[in-house]
Parts: structure tokens; C-alpha cells; sequence
């Protein structure tokens, strides 16, 4: 396997990517498993592989992910920032097409704390008048 020539970290709710660039053929691997295998949901895919596209890098590079902690949507989002630093730190060309579409830009949204006396962070308990 061929040394890597970028490496970008990326974060997402409570996961963690570590993406590894490569020169090859296109292929993405997440946690050593093909990317549709990894991720069933197309949605997550075109999440995934939206800065190689935007920047039409594709098809020459191998991306080869480490991903843990949280969810697949979480997971995904956390590979699409991996990728966008490394793609970022490999070409600094690049770096003003992918801010400009917000791939560089950390999704720093969470889940919000239960609050004392009510059921959830949000919602109440039932208002009774009588």
C-alpha cells in the first residue's frame, strides 16, 4: 500500500474520522470496508464523497478512512470534513472552492442537555389547570 500523501482529521457530534489521501484509482475505504458497504444509505455516500467531486479529485485519489463514536450520520459528516482538510493540506488550490461550499467548516451542532424538571430539553410536562 502506498504511502499516504495527505492526512485530514474530521468531527462531527460524538465521532471522530481519521482520513488517510492516497494516489490510486478512486476507491474509498471507511474502517477497511468498501464505502457502500460501509454506509447502506446513498444519502451518507453523496455526503461523503461531495468534496472529491467538488473538486474533481475522484478519480485520482484513494481515500481511506478511520471512523468511531456516534451514529452513521454523524460518521459521515465527520469523513466529508476528514476529506476536505486532506484535500486542503495536499493542494492549497483547492482550499477557496472548498470553503467557499463549506466543506471546511467544522458542523459544531450537538445534542442539547435534559433540563431539571421537564421530560426533556425541550418539551414540558402536561400544563393541568385543575
Amino acid at each position: 500500500m502506498p504511502a499516504p500523501i495527505a492526512y485530514g482529521t474530521g468531527k462531527r457530534k460524538c465521532s471522530i474520522a481519521r482520513v488517510f489521501l492516497r494516489e490510486g484509482d478512486g476507491q474509498v475505504l471507511v474502517n477497511h470496508r468498501p464505502l457502500e458497504d460501509y454506509f447502506p444509505r446513498e444519502t451518507y455516500r453523496n455526503l461523503v464523497t461531495q468534496p472529491l467531486l467538488a473538486t474533481d479529485q475522484g478519480k485520482a485519489l484513494n481515500v481511506d478512512a478511520r471512523v468511531k463514536g456516534g451514529g452513521l450520520s454523524g460518521q459521515a459528516a465527520a469523513v466529508r470534513l476528514g476529506i476536505a482538510r486532506a484535500l486542503s493540506e495536499n493542494d492549497s488550490r483547492l482550499r477557496p472552492e472548498l470553503k467557499r461550499r463549506g466543506f471546511l467548516t467544522r458542523d459544531a451542532r450537538r445534542k442539547e442537555r435534559k433540563k431539571y424538571g421537564q421530560p426533556g430539553a425541550r418539551k414540558r410536562f402536561q400544563y393541568s389547570k385543575r
